[in-house]
């Protein structure tokens, strides 16, 4: 019998979850994400000290445009490995900022062209704040393709589609992680509500024709990937692909078009900001994450610096 990955691959697309380019050569997913917390994890690799020198010669001082550079070269290494696309992330310190989101995210594709790479391998990854997803928006218009991160709630999943962004990316781990300390309790298989949360997006987009991609995001066991087996895509850590591609055993798909009957649901801003206050966990986490990713930026240009 096939791995349960070889299985996972036949009606999902798998994404690496990573910058660790041994890892994605062995695992052969169609394409990788990288993020703020992944790209420090690569700046400490020997492999990488190239890399770091020629942003710092590029960057000429400038701390945000040396990042960028820093991040379109791992990308560039990611895209010499996978067949499709690699998500870049702008600077989660300008998550509140429709402008400086646009102009650093033409920065990154404009690096990404000057490096002979095409915007149709690339996703900018933003986070799925009100002023991110009018950013997206933006640039989806000008055929910049957007990754929408950090997204908890399904008023920030219904505002991305509304948006035409090309794929959102919910956090299933993260999910389960609150409700797990809020409620005092495990969850396993369809009753995680992680695996809840991604299931009614992926439903709900497809009962009403959404082209937006759904790729479900930090996991936390391989149980949870199975229970959205199906999904369009999912983004995977190298150690769980690692468990899938060592498992046996059938692996049934769960989600399939055609299931969804929630009614369609439009959202102006003060609608938005209200339905996603009222979900405390969406609330914490999406907070939380902004500065998980400002504070692992800050690092990465610490250790920039110090190279310098």
């Amino acid at each position: 019998m096939t791995s349960k990955l070889e299985q996972l691959k036949q009606f999902t697309t798998v994404v690496a979850d990573s910058g660790d380019l041994d890892a994605i050569a062995r695992l052969k997913p169609v394409d990788a994400t990288t993020n703020p917390s992944l790209l420090l994890k690569a700046a400490a690799l020997p492999r990488y000290d190239e890399h770091l020198d020629a942003a710092l010669a590029g960057g000429k001082g400038d701390m945000g445009m040396t990042c960028d550079r820093f991040a379109v070269a791992v990308g560039r290494e990611v895209l010499k490995l996978i067949p499709g696309r690699v998500s870049t992330e702008v600077d989660a310190r300008l998550s509140f900022d429709t402008q400086a989101t646009l102009e650093r995210a033409e920065r990154l594709i404009g690096l990404y062209e000057q490096a002979g790479i095409g915007r149709d391998r690339v996703l900018i990854k933003i986070a799925s704040t009100w002023e991110g997803i009018r950013a997206a928006e933006q640039l989806e218009k000008a055929g910049i393709q957007t990754n929408l991160t950090l997204l908890f709630s399904f008023a920030q999943a219904v505002a991305c589609a509304d948006a035409g962004v090309f794929l959102i990316s919910p956090f299933v781990g993260r999910i389960y992680d609150w409700y797990k300390k809020s409620e005092g309790r495990d969850y396993t298989g369809a009753e995680d509500p992680g695996v809840q949360s991604v299931t009614r997006i992926y439903d709900y987009y497809k009962a009403h024709g959404y082209e937006t991609v759904v790729m479900g995001a930090s996991f936390r066991n391989v149980g949870q990937i199975e229970a959205l087996a199906g999904c369009d895509r999912l983004t995977i850590s190298p150690e769980l692909l690692g468990q899938l591609e060592t498992e046996q055993g059938a692996l049934e798909r769960r989600l399939a078009p055609g299931r969804g009957s929630e009614a369609r649901i439009r959202l102006d801003e003060s609608a938005f900001r209200w339905a996603h206050n009222e979900d405390a966990m969406a609330t914490e986490k999406l907070a939380e994450g902004i500065r998980q990713f400002a504070r692992d930026q800050e690092k990465l240009e610490a250790l920039l610096r110090a190279r310098g």
